[in-house]
């Protein structure tokens, strides 16, 4: 539902793919101009993201601005124009254990990693992807560090990924959820056999509320946009949730408006409501 003669947000968060960037992976003119406008007029623009910090880069080559982050779904707050981790969360060793044999037994055949994080994106002496010799991407990952299916698991982390090809993430979710109870929080960003979990109650939310508390900014004065189930939280606990065209269905089910797709600048034509 769209509503009308909305005030003017204080402040701007959104996810990245599948909703500010194009299927090229592109900011477009439309939504830097966009951008650009809202960062003038002094409101605080956050991204949102599952991303690590290591790929905010070529986000910030494309805005022409270097954002305050919420990365890791939420696990992650980093300052790009610092190249900063201001804070993070993290599921400890034996969670991570703990977590590992249970997919194992519940979804067969399944690989595993870890997404970690030093003090800064591209920090050297953290490792920052790991992943079993079972773990097929997903998506392109350069970062990648193959080790044993002991040494995932070895270390803190911000996300565990478990994959499993050819399953839905939606199904996948619905076995482990019910087996790891409130030990961890579950959610995904493809719907192409991948899940992610982070310590107990960390979301896009949990990390969107940190920011707006550091800021001064009342939840009811946010906009967010996203489009697929990790950004469900996130959409939910701010005054206006907008999810895209191209959304997930519980993404548009959580939102209070749906703006056009991605590829077609959906979240420019919200934000030139108020900056154009």
């Amino acid at each position: 539902m769209t509503r009308l003669h909305l005030p003017k947000p204080k402040m701007v968060a959104t996810d990245v793919d599948g909703t500010l960037i194009d299927h090229e992976e592109r900011v477009t003119a439309r939504t830097k101009a966009a951008v650009d406008a809202l960062i003038a007029d002094g409101v605080p623009f956050v991204l949102a993201t599952g991303r690590p910090p290591r790929w905010i880069d070529p986000l910030i080559d494309g805005l022409g601005y270097a954002p305050l982050c919420v990365c890791g779904n939420g696990a992650v707050l980093y300052d790009s124009a610092a190249d900063r981790v201001l804070a993070s969360q993290t599921l400890d060793v034996d969670t991570l254990s703990w977590i590992a044999e249970l997919a194992e037994r519940a979804l067969p055949g399944c690989g595993l990693a870890a997404e970690r994080v030093g003090a800064r994106a591209h920090d050297a002496a953290t490792p920052q992807f790991v992943s079993s010799p079972e773990y097929e991407h997903a998506w392109l990952n350069p970062d990648d560090t193959a080790v044993s299916r002991s040494e995932v698991i070895d270390a803190p982390a911000i996300k565990m990924l478990v994959r499993l090809r050819g399953t839905p993430s939606a199904e996948m979710r619905a076995v482990l959820a019910p087996l790891i109870g409130d030990r961890a929080d579950i959610t995904y960003s493809t719907d192409h056999g991948l899940i992610e979990l982070s310590a107990p109650g960390v979301t896009k939310a949990s990390g969107l509320a940190t920011v707006a508390q550091r800021l001064g900014v009342e939840r009811s004065t946010i906009i967010a946009f996203g489009d697929m189930p990790n950004d469900v939280p996130m959409l939910s606990m701010v005054g206006h949730g907008v999810a895209m065209a191209n959304a997930h269905a519980d993404a548009i089910a959580a939102a209070d408006e749906v703006t056009t797709a991605n590829s077609e600048d959906g979240v420019a034509r919200v934000l030139e409501r108020w900056w154009i």
